[in-house]
């Protein structure tokens, strides 16, 4: 009888397949006669244990997407080779994310000729005999979702450390020594640069490391990861090994060593599969995803908590692979903390699969009240008085700042395109309903929201409460002199409120440091953002953590109609739910905009027609 034989596709790099190796060898357990193959990316296949599959097929990438690389000559050669194997199943270690992508996946079960077909389920995917169900980056670890999906083989699904083919490399090049020795790795891979924690912050920890713990420091990655930058801020020669190590080889390098730190990378997850004690550093990255796979061993993941990370890898959607250009998620979390985590684990006394408590205080995703979701995005049954009395508890019970969002139809189909904006309205505090067309909407789906409550409508009524409770108000953003004339206008209105800070600025990441000092310094409660949405919730998001108020709110074009700046429409008009249709009179080029609301009504319309 011919044994079984088992396709094993795989087609990212490095870190994606270190994360499928436990899955492999469950199945290798559980069939030790079967004939197992792996097709996976060719640059990644030295690190796979020869005993774990019977045979390897490299899957060639040139450096684009898989998908694209797919199609290339030498790829498609592959399809009617597998075709001649006849195999009994093939296991897909991906999620479906790209409908587009579906289809190459498609071809290579054809290809295969297999029975089954197993993988994770999901809207974009159909042709699949088994599965489990794909619920979303994060909702397991990567490793775990693959031991879910071998155990449809009868393989054991329990959790089992990753493997990996090591090479001793000459002794020369790390000399023997009594002193820990620290390697680093100041890369984040190919895929996505906005994951790396910058160059000085290595620089700072090896110096620090050195000085106080006598630590060897050995710097290894490819030539273009920041290595060599490192190696230049550093007060003392490092031993760099950046571009002079194949993967086993690296993976022996990082075996002997006492700590491996660095961010969300390939190397990471080789280094967490050595039983090195790990210490990454996540930003943009989703950590419940890919956090070190460190199954009795010690791992320690630093984040500095801003609210809109993460922006990649969430829900079903690879989201924003690039973060935003500012990467405060990354600059937040500072030297000390690594040094004083790095020191932590050096120490040996660790936990496993520890994830260290932040330094910076942790934003809320928690809503005090009733949510109804909109095409994905949450909207609040909140009232203005609701409103006022939920920011007087924020105030009293001092437990960091809290992110208000208003939200209407058109910055709803901006989220839809924009996976930040998206992640941070679904994070916020709190998101009120500023739109007649959420009312319709939340009607259409049955679950009426109680009204509307606008921003706009929002600042003078916080400024009278505040003038009544004694709360501090610092305005940030609009034009130029325009936060100050507002608040002036407000002071005028209110003799009893007080104004902690008026100030243009702009939403640059340049800026930041000193905004942010600004505004702690001047002891405000509340902050009111006028930059613009998304620009304003972008930014409060990344600098949430270390904002020293109470509540933050982007307001748009509040200050403007405050100031007199921009005449609001009159009153009966704001009554009938016409204030947009105004705006538009005044100013035509929001025509274009004004767009969004036809797409919305037909998404919501949709919408329930799914449910």
């Amino acid at each position: 009888m011919a044994s079984e034989r088992i396709l094993l596709v795989q087609l990212a790099d490095i870190g994606d397949l270190v994360l499928a190796t436990p899955a492999i060898a469950a199945l290798r357990e559980a069939r030790p006669q079967a004939q197992i193959e792996l097709l996976a990316s060719e640059h990644a296949l030295p690190l796979v244990p020869a005993r774990l599959v019977d045979r390897q097929i490299p899957f060639n990438r040139s450096g684009g997407s898989a998908s694209g690389d797919f199609f290339s000559r030498r790829n498609l050669r592959l399809l009617p080779r597998l075709r001649a194997q006849q195999y009994d199943a093939i296991v897909f270690f991906h999620h479906f994310t790209f409908r587009a992508g579906v289809f190459k996946f498609w071809l290579l079960a054809k290809a295969s000729g297999a029975r089954r077909i197993i993988g994770l389920r999901n809207h974009n995917i159909g042709f699949l005999t088994d599965f489990i169900d794909d619920e979303g980056f994060g909702a397991r670890h990567q490793a775990q979702y693959w031991l879910d999906l071998v155990a449809l083989l009868g393989a054991s699904s329990c959790a089992r450390p990753a493997q990996m083919k090591r090479e001793a490399m000459s002794s020369q090049a790390i000399p023997p020594t009594s002193k820990p020795i620290v390697v680093m790795h100041a890369g984040s891979g190919g895929y996505s640069k906005a994951r790396r924690w910058p160059a000085a912050g290595f620089a700072e920890v090896a110096n620090g490391l050195r000085e106080q713990c006598g630590a060897e420091v050995v710097l290894v990655g490819r030539p273009d990861d920041d290595g060599y930058v490192v190696e230049n801020l550093l007060d003392q020669k490092p031993i760099n090994l950046a571009g002079k190590t194949t993967l086993p080889q690296l993976a022996d390098i990082i075996a002997r060593a006492n700590l491996f730190i660095g961010a969300d990378s390939g190397v990471m997850h080789i280094a967490a599969a050595t039983g090195t004690p790990v210490l990454s550093i996540f930003g943009p990255s989703n950590p419940d995803a890919w956090k070190p796979w460190a199954v009795g061993s010690h791992a320690t993941v630093l984040r500095s908590g801003v609210e809109c990370s993460p922006c990649s890898y969430t829900g079903h959607t690879i989201g924003a692979r690039e973060g935003c250009q500012a990467r405060t998620c990354m600059k937040l979390v500072r030297p000390i903390q690594v040094l004083e985590a790095a020191k932590h684990l050096l120490s040996s006394t660790a936990h496993a699969d520890e994830v260290r408590p932040q330094s910076l205080t942790s934003v809320s995703d928690c809503s005090p009240f009733s949510r109804l979701k909109i095409l994905g995005v949450p909207v609040d049954a909140i009232t203005y008085d609701d409103w006022m009395n939920q920011i007087s508890k924020w105030v009293e019970a001092d437990i960091g700042a809290q992110h208000v969002c208003t939200v209407n139809p058109e910055f709803i189909i901006v989220a839809r395109r924009d996976p930040i904006f998206f992640n941070i309205l679904n994070r916020a505090a709190i998101c009120v309903p500023d739109g007649v067309g959420l009312l319709w909407a939340s009607r259409h789906l049955g679950a009426p929201l109680p009204e509307r409550v606008t921003g706009s409508d929002g600042v003078p009524l916080i400024a009278r409460h505040a003038a009544e409770k004694g709360w501090k108000i610092f305005f940030l953003g609009a034009g130029e002199g325009i936060a100050e004339r507002a608040a002036g206008i407000l002071k005028a209105q209110h003799q009893q409120l007080i104004i902690s800070g008026a100030y243009g600025g702009s939403p640059a990441e340049r800026e930041e440091d000193e905004i942010v000092a600004m505004i702690n310094a001047s002891g405000a409660d509340i902050l009111l953002v006028a930059f613009g949405a998304p620009k304003q919730d972008k930014w409060i998001a990344r600098n949430l953590p270390r904002l020293e108020v109470a509540m933050a709110m982007g307001v748009g074009g509040s200050f403007d109609f405050i100031a007199g700046v921009v005449p609001r429409a009159p009153q009966w008009m704001r009554d009938r739910g016409l204030e947009w249709f105004y705006r538009l009179l005044r100013q035509p080029w929001r025509l274009r905009r004004m767009l969004r609301l036809p797409r919305f009504v037909i998404a919501v319309l949709r919408q329930k027609q799914d449910e």
